[in-house]
């Protein structure tokens, strides 16, 4: 039975080849944009949960409360990390320092790469593969250092790495003692190797100077490992007050807590102190969307579907009456939905595989459809069948509820009853055509906002250098010769790049400060020549004179300071940071460092010198014969390391790269909705224009013109979408809305937006119908005609 169903599907679906065409195209799109969303999902969620054990392991965060506001900062202190080893519960404490670039060098080979400093119980916590080494020993040697495969290869060629040695920043050698596997792109560390961070203290001074100083003093970045069996939330209420013991005014407000190693890429953004969105809102919005393209075309199958029903009413009144029954035609037209399904679903993995290179040079990724999973099998398969029988049940039941009888006699109007179910579903795959087009538009806007809002500083033909530890003894002699060179015509040296506050610290007092009032600030340590460099405006006062003595005590702010410290006639009043007195001497004006969505950050400026080098070109120069020449300089005094440099606007431009991406997605997203619902209007218009072949050659014979014709049939098809339009835009404005409530800085969404995303749908809805609109206009009406 079940094979003479297949058979008679199979025939069905030849019989009807441009509709059954139309029915898996529509199909199988939907599946494939369903498919490459729910790998890439999935992708998302697996982040870091491939470590062993990542269910204990977690990050150590603060709850600041500024003035009310309750600010989460990733920064912590290390008398913070060495308070954590006492606490019950608690079985492993690591303290790193961000990531930065090091030089590394093995003879005649040298390279510069991201590195990471961590304490020696960071590879008990995060237990990544270690390929060569001991985990309970690879970090306790100070003078040591663990390599990633790819690192130790490029260093040491095939050559067995461990117990080598490698020398870091022309400064010391350090040993070999492990070999990593190479991270994983789906990992949130990105470092290339691991330095112990007793080598750090005993390098820095300013960070052994950290170990014993108060909880105030954050700059580091601290992970724990609870012991098993022991519940978090405890560890969490043993920890939240550990810092209010001590008399400082940051410690005092300060309230200590964990993350979970699981949420860190996807709740990235803490709102009075929770970890409630982050990367999370783009992966269920994705994923909503993916679910409303497989809806739409799914919609696009039981209207063609229905559609078609009068063609095989005849069908189903003769096999009642030779006694049939309603259930064996149910399953014979669930059959057939499923064949066709499980056909679209063959040409959607097909349409995967040639879309998928683009789709991870565009998100980034190096995703793969897991032929080889059981899991996956099952999960896509078990979405085909219920896919099969959600699309198929409506034509299903509904073609088998006719009645035999009238069927036969020709007295039954299948088209008239299943009218307003199928206008209902034009009108729902339209409105989330619509919808998703307005999103589109808006989040461009967005960006393009965001893109033009000016800066208050040049990143055009500025680079970044980070200092090393040669670079930093021969600075002055090193910033003569590029300037002397005639390519470059300022330089700097900063504890932030243009492009970002890397330290904050807070104001100890200020004129007007109210009693227990707390100001955290952004804190740039730099020279006389950074405003030049970057090219920012003062606004009132002066510049560092460039003498030590005269400048170790004075302070820039910005206009975002000026109005956070509520100074009416900041120059000459004096604050206090650090312990010491400092005097205003000048007001810069505000200039976009961190985020362009956001305000600019309250930064102060003091006199000194940071790891970061940045020069502007001179405007004569071309960057690409540039570079080399500046690099020769370089190498001059910073032999042990090779020259590395950043383009700032290339830095700038990476600020938007996620706005981007969604952009990008929903557009395409967009696209592929529409695309899926015009194959639906195509395929209604032929059915309409078919139905009324009669009707069209009665009025041309009447008269009728072509524009008339051309009308009559296309006017249905304009109100359901203009109504589609209604409908999608004030849920599209509800959900933008709330989308854009995160920015500082946005747009207003005004009618404009959602007149020109109808006008779109209406033109592109008028170019699918017109073909048939026209065809049926320009037919010879003695052929319709010829049968009466």
């Amino acid at each position: 039975m079940f094979k003479n169903y297949l058979k008679i599907a199979w025939r069905s679906l030849l019989t009807n080849k441009v509709y059954s065409l139309l029915n898996i195209l529509g199909l199988a799109v939907g599946m494939a944009t369903a498919l490459l969303i729910g790998v890439w999902v999935v992708n998302e969620y697996s982040y870091d949960r491939f470590l062993p054990g990542y269910e204990t392991a977690y990050q150590v965060k603060r709850n600041f409360n500024s003035n009310g506001d309750t600010l989460t900062f990733a920064s912590t202190s290390l008398k913070l990390a060495d308070a954590l080893r006492q606490v019950p519960g608690i079985e492993y404490v690591a303290e790193t320092d961000n990531g930065k670039a090091h030089g590394l060098a093995v003879a005649n080979t040298k390279l510069s790469a991201e590195g990471f400093q961590a304490g020696s119980d960071f590879l008990k916590i995060f237990q990544f593969p270690l390929l060569q080494g001991n985990k309970d020993a690879a970090l306790t040697e100070t003078y040591s250092i663990v390599l990633t495969e790819s690192i130790a290869k490029a260093l040491f060629g095939n050559k067995n790495a461990v117990g080598q040695m490698v020398r870091i920043d022309n400064l010391n050698n350090l040993k070999v003692t492990g070999i990593l596997k190479d991270l994983p792109l789906n990992s949130s560390f990105k470092f290339k190797y691991i330095i112990p961070f007793s080598y750090f203290e005993t390098v820095d001074g300013g960070v052994k100077a950290a170990r014993t100083q108060s909880f105030g003093a954050n700059g580091f970045a601290e992970f724990v490992k609870l012991k098993d069996g022991v519940e978090a939330a405890k560890v969490s209420t043993r920890i939240k007050d550990i810092e209010k013991a001590e008399d400082n005014l940051n410690a005092k407000n300060s309230d200590v807590i964990l993350q979970p190693l699981a949420d860190w890429h996807l709740y990235g953004t803490y709102t009075n102190g929770k970890a409630l969105g982050g990367f999370i809102d783009y992966v269920r919005m994705f994923s909503v969307i993916g679910i409303l393209v497989l809806v739409i075309a799914c919609i696009n199958f039981v209207n063609l579907t229905t559609a078609r029903s009068e063609k095989r009413a005849r069908e189903v009144g003769i096999r009642k009456a030779i006694g049939s029954v309603r259930k064996q035609l149910i399953f014979q037209f669930l059959t057939e939905s499923a064949l066709l399904t499980f056909l679209s679903f063959m040409v959607s993995l097909a349409l995967v595989q040639l879309a998928m290179p683009y789709f991870n040079s565009l998100t980034g990724t190096t995703l793969t459809l897991p032929y080889g999973n059981p899991l996956f099998w099952l999960v896509t398969l078990s979405c085909v069948a219920i896919t099969g029988i959600l699309a198929g049940s409506r034509p299903a039941f509904y073609l088998s509820s006719f009645n035999p009888v009238k069927v036969l006699k020709g007295t039954m109007q299948v088209g008239k009853s299943a009218s307003f179910s199928r206008k209902s579903l034009v009108v729902i795959q339209f409105s989330c055509s619509i919808a998703l087009i307005i999103s589109t538009i808006i989040i461009y806007q967005q960006i393009q906002h965001a893109r033009n809002r000016p800066t208050g500083y040049s990143v055009n033909m500025l680079l970044s250098t980070v200092v090393s530890n040669d670079m930093a003894q021969h600075y002055e002699a090193l910033k003569n010769d590029l300037l002397q060179s005639g390519l470059v015509n300022s330089v700097t040296s900063a504890t932030s790049p243009a492009t970002g506050v890397y330290w904050h610290s807070d104001l100890d007092n200020f004129p007007g400060k109210q009693p227990g009032e707390t100001v955290e600030m952004g804190t740039i340590l730099t020279d006389a020549g950074y405003f030049k460099t970057l090219g920012m405006q003062f606004k009132e006062g002066s510049n560092f004179t460039g003498n030590i003595a005269a400048d170790t005590n004075s302070v820039i702010l910005n206009e975002a300071a000026v109005k956070r410290l509520r100074l009416k006639q900041p120059v000459g009043q004096s604050v206090k940071q650090f312990g010491r007195n400092m005097q205003i001497v000048g007001v810069v004006k505000d200039a976009l460092m961190d985020s362009p969505f956001a305000a600019a950050d309250p930064t102060t400026f003091y006199y000194g010198s940071g790891s970061f080098l940045m020069y502007r070109l001179s405007p004569n120069a071309n960057p690409h014969t540039a570079v080399e020449k500046i690099g020769a300089i370089f190498n001059k005094y910073n032999p042990g390391n090779p020259y590395t440099y950043t383009f700032a606007d290339a830095d700038y431009a990476s600020k938007f790269n996620l706005e981007v991406l969604v952009g990008k997605l929903s557009g395409i997203f967009a696209a592929l909705a529409i695309f899926i619902s015009c194959l639906g209007l195509f395929g209604l218009a032929a059915y309409i224009a078919e139905q009324r072949t009669k009707e069209v050659g009665v009025r041309k014979v009447l008269g009728a013109t072509v524009a008339q014709i051309w009308l009559l049939l296309s006017k249905e098809f304009i109100l359901l979408v203009l109504i589609s339009s209604v409908i999608a835009s004030p849920i599209a404005l509800y959900l933008l809305n709330n989308w854009l409530q995160k920015y500082s800085y946005r747009i207003s969404v005004g009618p404009g937006v959602f007149m020109l995303a109808a006008i779109a749908a209406l033109a592109i809805t008028l170019v699918t119908i017109s073909f048939q609109s026209i065809k049926a206009a320009l037919s010879n009406p003695i052929k319709s005609l010829r049968s009466e």
